[in-house]
């Protein structure tokens, strides 16, 4: 799924949309440490209250929410797996009897607390839904009636939230008007932040994919591996952290320890260009932009780094993934902003802009140049401008 696919989904998510029927919710209430299954309750979606609603499908919303390789990653089902997860969906989808699809969904529940244990309880939720998309528009000039051409595909959503308890407090009680501590102290079901979750199936250009699930870590850059194998019976991944700490460790391996800030900025110049031309010259619902030991070659001589070869590219790929045959996804690669932090002052800038800083010896000090086409404004003032030995003595210093 790419970033497209993930948002036509994750904007369904509102009340009353005919582009996504959700026909049952299904809730498991888990108890922590015994990871005993408490009560589990399912019920036609739209039978809920309307505010019930609106706050079970903002928590489907942020399930669906983050970067992709970041937060969202679309797995590979593993094959030849026993009782697989992806099995369980499947037949899920297929089955017009409520009582056999909960069946199923309770053998996904024993797989996801079958190792991991909780200090706090938890709630597991399932949603059985029909998504439809506009494939083709009506022709307006046509006398017969009916709507768009629409594609329709059954889906299963499942969010993990944390059950919060909560604390007592003081209110004010307008008839007796008076203070007194509040009675209530129902356990409360975090939907603003779910634990983790998946849509099966995944999606690539609206048509559906049962060989891949989009799982949702809790926090970016932290999947838990367990719930990918052990769960979710998937493939292993890299993060995008992942790639970019692999690729930084093979250019150090291939370049040295030491490189002109030039050199850094080409790289990332190279890779940004290699992804808008695969990009172009591709359809938009094709694989991701990848870059192997040949494209890193390429890229490497291009900007500007010496005694570079094939040999020596392979190697670093060996000795850091252990397989010089490994891709990188090209978008993973280059940072949002690079940052520079000195006990004098830290700074932040993008990576094409690296060209204009220089690490320099001044005069036996240490320093950064920064090249820069406007006067600087300190609190409403502008820096006069200094030449090298502009000292107040006859010393000159060079670059």
């Amino acid at each position: 799924m790419n970033k497209k696919d993930v948002a036509n989904i994750r904007k369904q998510f509102k009340l009353d949309n005919q582009y996504l029927k959700i026909k049952e919710i299904f809730n498991v209430y888990v108890k922590k440490e015994s990871n005993e299954i408490y009560h589990h309750i399912c019920q036609p979606f739209e039978l809920l209250e309307q505010e019930a609603q609106e706050l079970f499908l903002d928590n489907f919303k942020k399930t669906l929410t983050g970067q992709l390789d970041i937060k969202l990653f679309e797995l590979k089902f593993q094959h030849g797996v026993e009782n697989s997860t992806r099995d369980l969906l499947y037949d899920g989808l297929q089955m017009e009897d409520t009582e056999d699809w909960l069946e199923q969904m309770l053998q996904i529940v024993e797989k996801m607390y079958a190792t991991k244990v909780y200090e706090f309880d938890t709630v597991v939720t399932f949603i059985r839904a029909e998504y439809r998309k506009p494939t083709r528009k009506r022709d307006p000039e046509s006398e017969m009636g009916g709507s768009d051409e629409v594609y329709y595909s059954p889906l299963i959503l499942c969010s993990l939230n944390k059950i919060d308890q909560p604390k007592k407090t003081l209110v004010f009680d307008y008839i007796e008007r008076t203070f007194k501590p509040n009675t209530e102290l129902d356990p409360v079901i975090n939907l603003s932040a779910p634990l983790t979750g998946f849509l099966f199936p995944a999606f690539n250009d609206n048509a559906a994919d049962v060989n891949h699930v989009l799982y949702s870590a809790g926090k970016s850059n932290e999947p838990s591996y367990t719930f990918i194998l052990d769960v979710l019976n998937c493939e292993d991944i890299m993060t995008a952290e992942d790639d970019k700490i692999g690729f930084e460790m093979i250019l150090k391996n291939v370049i040295g320890d030491t490189v002109e800030s030039d050199v850094i900025s080409n790289v990332y110049e190279e890779i940004d260009r290699f992804v808008q031309e695969k990009e172009e010259d591709e359809q938009e619902d094709s694989e991701p932009p990848m870059i192997n030991y040949q494209d890193v070659e390429r890229i490497l001589k291009v900007s500007g780094v010496e005694n570079v070869d094939t040999v020596k590219v392979e190697h670093a790929f060996k000795s850091v993934v252990d397989d010089e045959r490994h891709e990188f996804k090209a978008t993973n690669l280059v940072p949002k902003s690079i940052k520079i932090n000195t006990k004098v002052a830290k700074l932040t800038l993008g990576p094409k802009d690296l060209r204009h800083v220089k690490y320099i010896m001044y005069q036996g000090k240490r320093c950064l140049l920064l090249e820069i086409d406007e006067d600087v404004i300190v609190e409403g003032l502008t820096l006069e401008t200094k030449n090298p030995g502009d000292n107040g003595d006859s010393s000159t210093g060079s670059f």
